[in-house]
């Protein structure tokens, strides 16, 4: 919500008390989706890769790993983790995240307007 500096220091404390969390697959997520908003794209896929490999079936997490390859220039990379992300949730789109936006904070919506940029890039449908 504007403050995405801040998201990998309390996801680690997070993790360091409760290391066994079934939804750990979703504060991992978090930071790759706060190191993209900062422009940190190769941290925010290694970020993304983890948390898919924490839990295959998280679509968001495919979506977002999209956006951060193709950001960094690995569209090839980018397009085959938006596949994988379409194939979880067929109906999802760019607008429909847009609707989902919780903050109006200007740098957390610039951040999403970078995010939004890399979904076009990797072929996410905008409708």
């Amino acid at each position: 919500m504007g403050q995405a500096g801040e998201t990998e220091g309390h996801v680690l404390e997070a993790l360091r008390l409760s290391p066994r969390d079934i939804g750990a697959y979703w504060w991992i997520y978090s930071v790759g989706r706060a190191k993209v908003q900062l422009g940190a794209d190769a941290e925010a896929a290694a970020w993304l890769r983890r948390s898919i490999e924490t839990n295959r079936n998280f679509p968001l997490a495919h979506f977002v790993l999209a956006a951060a390859l193709a950001l960094s220039g690995a569209l090839d990379e980018a397009r085959t983790a938006a596949k994988a992300g379409l194939a979880l949730n067929p109906g999802f789109t760019i607008r429909r995240l847009r609707a989902g936006t919780s903050s109006d904070n200007p740098a957390y919506l610039a951040g999403l307007e970078r995010l939004y940029e890399g979904l076009r890039m990797a072929d996410v449908p905008e409708w």
